[in-house]
């Protein structure tokens, strides 16, 4: 009994965790017979801990653990990284299990063993003078500072839901959502007055508006039933990115002190399917979402798998706010099943019901697996499905009334339910991306927050109404953005929504052209624009801008626009996209496959892509890759539908999205990323590079000080 509380003296004084075994005097026998070691002491760099009774016989050998199977990283004893053992073998880096153990989670994160022994807090003392020391350990609150010691688990008397598994039945859901944290006003005041104190004429500048026509000029002696004009939009720039390497000099500029504040729920799968390395992905992504987001934003974390729960409604990502939401994020354990119809639900109620609204929301939902609860997968046949059922009913209706908050969705791995995710998004008026590769999770999120904090308008619509009387819109090529013409042709509306900073929204509008008697230009078109300033919550209506065409009797050549054309093979490929998705839903690959090559092929004789246009030499591309995933239907289920949908979200909404790997440098996916989103993927895929101390647990000080202003 002396030699085990001589060595847990020993551990103690040294800072380690040390672990006495179930039948003390069964040990002081073993230790009489064994012979003392040559060097009785430890390493202050490791963390020891023997397995319990049950996980090894003494003469079984294990190897070492190279990697942490929560960050990641190399562990090395010696490195200056502390390192747990469990008894059920798997090892961890100190800071890393003890996140997990703090919250209650008292199970094995790679194989789920329960564990018999857990680490418990102590005070933690300096191995000199034996005195408390009150240095702030990296990522912790102070009460936190403290050693962990290895006991003998107890019976729990307060369950945890992640980790029981509890029924729909048993989990207690406020019946109103309304414990959002109050925005704070003073800091609201001070962007109103920053942007107040902007030239009258400010506001005018925060779109970019331009028109193209398929060719110019065009002869008086001809008609046309089908003639291009391209509306062109562009969103201001920000400081941010008027201060990068990009030619900015033509754009409208926003000079603000200050960003517009988010309000964002973050919707996570915590299956089964999501144990081990794809959570612990998943909890450092969403450390780096906490980290880049301003005192002023507030999130919301609701996590499901059998069904959901809200982890803690909408909180300001202060020093506190953070550091708490940073505990619950490290706390979920994966378990269950597969209920992404009520992750979404929960998610939309904490939106709907939120006592105050910051001017910016969004709701981000990632999966990796299929709707076991909700969609009836008997027919077999994924284009049959109903995905409308799973949504929840405030985002059903007509698009006057459904649900204004975009729903950006992530398909994680080769399982997840791609259609499913693509249908949210549509309906929503969010993206679809596709993270194939794991580690990829994080430059995902980061790409799609580094939009979402730089939003500069909102509410965006464009009317468009015919001068000519003889003049009429054909039609509309929007994408995705909902439009509509009145029944005699005269008059068009697009709705757009919101734009970030630096980001373009081209529409195709094709009209009739008359034959005109005289030389005088053709007025063919007034385009006019209106949006919400979030900064300010006013509406603003643009000066409408005429569209003229030149007629002359005659003309020598006639040029075709490069940006028209653009415009149109991205369309034209959106379109190929959609329909090679269909027919390989109905199991025509081959069909599929002709699909895309034809499509290329038109690419290929086009007046943009013999220029070498940047999109569009992307586009045949992408078309590429595409058909090599038609090569079995194995390989499209796991895939192939997930990249063909994403890459249509993308050309559809004209936004970026993530699909392949992409901290790839080579990844030919870039169209529509904003200077915002490089940078943002720059800190992200810096802090993959850093230290593992730095870059897999996050520290405070960095959670609040940014080098740029936001």
């Amino acid at each position: 009994m002396s030699s085990q509380w001589r060595k847990a003296k020993r551990a103690f004084g040294l800072n380690l965790c040390y672990s006495v075994s179930r039948n003390v005097n069964e040990e002081d026998e073993k230790e009489k017979d064994s012979p003392a070691p040559a060097n009785d002491s430890f390493s202050g760099a490791a963390l020891l801990c023997r397995p319990g009774p049950g996980a090894l016989s003494k003469s079984s050998t294990v190897p070492f653990q190279k990697t942490c199977s929560i960050c990641l990283a190399t562990m090395k004893p010696g490195d200056g990284h502390a390192i747990f053992t469990a008894e059920c073998c798997h090892a961890f880096h100190f800071h890393c299990i003890t996140s997990n153990v703090k919250d209650g989670n008292q199970a094995c994160p790679v194989c789920r063993a329960e564990w018999k022994e857990v680490l418990i807090q102590g005070p933690r003392t300096d191995p000199a003078s034996g005195k408390a020391r009150n240095r702030k350990t990296v990522g912790w609150r102070p009460q936190h500072d403290t050693i962990m010691t290895v006991i003998r688990r107890l019976p729990s008397s307060r369950p945890n839901f992640y980790q029981n598994g509890m029924s729909p039945s048993e989990v207690t859901e406020p019946a109103q959502f309304d414990g959002d944290e109050p925005l704070n006003q003073q800091e609201l005041m001070k962007l109103n007055a920053s942007v107040s104190s902007d030239p009258p004429s400010e506001p005018i500048k925060i779109i970019d508006m331009r028109t193209y026509l398929e060719t110019s000029p065009f002869p008086s002696t001809r008609s046309c039933d089908s003639f291009a004009v391209l509306i062109q939009l562009k969103a201001a720039v920000t400081n941010a990115s008027k201060n990068s390497t990009l030619d900015h000099d033509d754009l409208p500029y926003i000079s603000r002190t200050t960003r517009t504040p988010i309000d964002l729920v973050t919707v996570l799968d915590i299956s089964g399917s999501m144990a081990g390395t794809k959570l612990a992905l998943l909890k450092r992504a969403m450390g780096f979402v906490i980290q880049n987001l301003s005192s002023n934003d507030r999130l919301s974390v609701v996590a499901f798998s059998s069904t959901a729960q809200r982890l803690f409604p909408l909180q300001r990502m202060t020093e506190s706010g953070g550091q708490q939401a940073l505990q619950a994020v490290n706390s979920l354990v994966a378990n269950g099943g597969t209920n992404i119809a009520e992750g979404l639900r929960i998610g939309a109620k904490e939106m709907e019901e939120r006592r105050e609204k910051n001017p910016v929301t969004s709701i981000i939902l990632l999966s990796d697996g299929q709707d076991t609860y909700t969609v009836d997968r008997s027919g077999g046949n994924e284009s049959e499905l109903n995905h409308q059922s799973l949504l929840p009913s405030i985002m059903e209706g007509n698009d006057g009334s459904r649900f204004q908050i975009p729903v950006h969705t992530f398909g994680f791995g080769t399982d997840h339910d791609a259609s499913f995710m693509h249908s949210i998004s549509e309906a929503s008026g969010g993206t679809f991306s596709y993270i194939e590769t794991e580690a990829a999770i994080q430059d995902a999120f980061a790409q799609c927050i580094g939009g979402l904090l730089t939003v500069v308008v909102q509410q965006l619509q464009v009317d468009i109404e015919c001068v000519h009387p003889a003049v009429g819109i054909r039609t509309m090529r929007s994408g995705s953005y909902p439009g509509r013409t009145t029944a005699d042709g005269r008059t068009g509306y697009i709705n757009v929504g919101d734009l970030y900073a630096d980001e373009e929204r081209d529409f195709l509008v094709h009209v009739n052209v008359p034959m005109e008697q005289s030389n005088n230009d053709t007025s063919l078109l007034k385009v006019r624009c209106m949006f919400k300033d979030p900064s300010t919550r006013e509406m603003v209506t643009l000066k409408s801008v005429e569209v003229k065409v030149s007629r002359p009797v005659t003309v020598e050549q006639e040029v075709v626009s490069i940006e028209v054309d653009r415009q149109r093979n991205r369309l034209n490929a959106a379109e190929a996209m959609s329909q090679a998705r269909f027919t390989a839903e109905h199991g025509d690959l081959a069909g599929a496959a002709a699909i895309l090559e034809n499509c290329r092929k038109m690419l290929k004789e086009t007046v943009s892509v013999k220029c070498q246009d940047q999109l569009c030499v992307a586009l045949d591309m992408e078309l590429k890759e595409m058909q090599e995933r038609l090569a079995s239907r194995h390989v499209y289920e796991s895939t192939g539908r997930a990249y063909i949908l994403s890459g249509l979200s993308s050309h559809s909404w004209q936004r970026a999205t993530s699909r392949g790997d992409s901290t790839d440098s080579s990844c030919i996916i870039h169209a529509y990323q904003t200077p915002s989103m490089i940078e943002m993927l720059t800190r992200s895929q810096a802090s993959l590079m850093a230290s593992p101390a730095t870059q897999r647990h996050i520290h405070p000080a960095l959670f609040f000080t940014s080098p740029n202003p936001r």
